[in-house]
């Protein structure tokens, strides 16, 4: 069997990392992760006859040569090898999680550090147990900062993700409802997202050290994350926020038309700063000032850190802007869930526009709770000042059947986006701010074409 010290050796002459034999670069390594529908110890020759200088395999029957390293679990030494080199490593490592935000406020604090430092983030999404070994794996020397991105969809999850990342600076962006089925309900997001601070917190007995001495970024207008914060007493940190007391950081929206300027002062030095960004979504100022917190927080100026929120451009359909013929609309069709459907809802109804439409698609993995949390996205839609509101989805329709309609009508309720394109085909959407908002799965890009 070849032990970690042993690949970490190799590793260091063959330093990039393959998972896919169809992205083999000559001189890589290759991983033969298992899948839920392959095993890619099958495939571990094939990555060797197309350059990898090494398959790593845990089924000796696909051990053909010395090119081929032996291992207990594949997936487990990847993680191994991403613990051991990260303690190798001597630079701030960021480490983020949170029910929603997480991506966004990791691309806006690497905007913004990237002024100054060379960072290394995540890349896209590849927040789990393979994409974060992954990504400590291709920080090298050069770097100066790392950002890393850890999603969760059950306990212990994000623990076993610290454990790898080791991070020294920390943040939760907010904890909400997502994930419910596998976290078992709110409490269980909340212990969940919480394992980040308790990295962070100081071990038993009371009074012991943390696993770390850096700092975590709270946002003070969070009561759930002060409590949080506060329950584990975190020996260092950093607060931002609207309010300047005890922030180190503090701002407030100027515009929201739909997108965002800001003002921000650093209550050090009582310095105020004005940005303009390229985000909408009014959820978003905690992003961008927690972002802005990091910065000063590791001595960036105020001019780098503006130049980072200025030229951060959001794509990947999370709150992207895109200006058609006669619409505009916000496309945040990434992920959908309970605490995020009714953040944007609230938002189009503070946009300053002369029309404003939601279309709002099903949310996945809600569980038992499923009928009452998609009611009571319904109602808050229909609570909030819009000029027309477009649900899709079997859980919308389900759920509207049960409730009391009151003014509204079913005629704006559709089982299937082939049904609601339908729709849109006879009756067009002119001259509106148009929110699309819907969970992966359903595929509602589909729509944008439309308009």
């Amino acid at each position: 069997m070849t032990t970690t010290t042993q690949l970490y050796d190799i590793y260091l002459k063959h330093p990039v990392i393959s998972t896919d034999t169809r992205k083999i670069v000559p001189g890589n390594l290759f991983f033969a992760l298992k899948g839920d529908k392959f095993d890619a110890n099958t495939f571990a020759q094939k990555a060797v006859e197309a350059g990898a200088a090494y398959a790593v395999i845990d089924n000796a029957e696909y051990q053909l040569g010395e090119q081929y390293l032996l291992v207990e679990d594949v997936l487990t030494t990847l993680q191994d090898l991403a613990r051991y080199h990260r303690r190798q490593l001597d630079i701030p490592v960021i480490g983020l999680t949170g029910t929603n935000g997480k991506t966004t406020t990791k691309e806006l604090i690497n905007a913004v550090l990237s002024q100054h430092f060379k960072t290394q983030a995540t890349q896209g999404n590849l927040n789990n147990h393979i994409g974060v070994p992954l990504t400590i794996l291709t920080i090298d020397a050069s770097h100066e900062v790392a950002v890393i991105e850890m999603g969760a969809n059950h306990q212990k999850e994000i623990e076993m993700l610290c454990s790898i990342a080791q991070p020294s600076l920390g943040l939760i962006t907010n904890v909400g409802k997502a994930h419910l089925e596998g976290f078992g309900g709110v409490e269980g997001v909340k212990k969940g997202k919480g394992e980040l601070y308790d990295y962070f917190a100081p071990l038993p007995p009371k009074g012991g050290v943390s696993k770390t001495d850096g700092a975590v970024f709270v946002n003070s207008d969070d009561t759930v994350l002060m409590e949080m914060a506060a329950v584990r007493r975190l020996p260092h940190v950093e607060y931002y926020g609207t309010d300047a007391i005890d922030n180190l950081i503090s701002g407030e929206l100027l515009e929201n038309s739909p997108l965002l300027t800001l003002s921000w002062t650093n209550n050090k030095t009582g310095d105020c700063y004005q940005v303009k960004t390229q985000l909408t979504g009014t959820y978003n100022l905690p992003n961008i000032l927690v972002a802005i917190c990091i910065g000063t927080y590791l001595g960036l100026p105020a001019n780098e850190i503006n130049a980072g929120i200025e030229g951060y451009q959001p794509k990947n359909n999370r709150s992207q802007i895109v200006q058609t013929a006669t619409n505009t609309l916000i496309c945040d069709y990434y992920n959908a869930n309970p605490s995020s459907m009714f953040v944007a809802i609230e938002n189009v109804g503070k946009i300053e526009a002369k029309r404003k439409v939601l279309i709002l698609g099903d949310m996945f993995e809600m569980g038992p709770e499923a009928a009452v949390e998609h009611a009571s996205v319904i109602r808050k839609a229909m609570d909030t000042a819009v000029d027309e509101r477009i649900f899709i989805g079997k859980d919308f329709l389900g759920a509207s059947q049960s409730m009391d309609h009151g003014p509204w009508t079913m005629d704006k309720f559709y089982e299937t986006a082939e049904d609601a394109i339908a729709a849109l085909k006879a009756q067009p959407i002119t001259n509106s701010t148009i929110l699309i908002k819907g969970s992966r799965g359903m595929a509602l890009e589909r729509l944008v074409e439309l308009f």
